[in-house]
């Protein structure tokens, strides 16, 4: 079996760092919907702005609202305002794993989907285009 990255929700906008919540991170079901992530889901949550990374499970937030809520001892690593990367994985057999596309969400600032694209497997950095030429 292989953990293969099966849906992320990529540079969303936490919107609320909640010390007192019993844990978890609480998300808009829209975005877990379109990331494949289901309530009570393992995730991992990278935090762009400064480097923290953990693991925690995602439970289900106010429909349409861009909910992106860091619960519990978490909130001492990652604040409001941060931009954060959620990334679930699934276990895979080794043909599966040859064949995933996992789900690629991109949102804006709001946390609203800009596009949602499957994974190729391959870099898409602006960064190494630039340098390639």
């Amino acid at each position: 079996m292989r953990t293969m990255m099966s849906g992320k929700i990529h540079r969303a906008t936490v919107t609320e760092a909640n010390l007192d919540y019993e844990g978890s991170i609480t998300l808009d079901p829209d975005l877990m919907e379109a990331a494949g992530i289901l309530p009570y889901e393992q995730v991992a949550v990278v935090d762009v702005t400064n480097g923290a990374r953990l693991e925690t499970y995602a439970i289900r937030g106010m429909r349409g609202s861009g909910e992106v809520c860091v619960n519990g001892a978490a909130a001492h690593l990652i604040h409001r305002g941060d931009t954060v990367i959620i990334i679930a994985y699934q276990q895979l057999t080794e043909a599966e794993a040859q064949t995933i596309a996992p789900k690629k969400v991109f949102v804006d600032g709001f946390n609203r989907i800009k596009n949602v694209e499957p994974g190729d497997g391959f870099s898409h950095n602006p960064r190494e285009a630039v340098l390639a030429h």
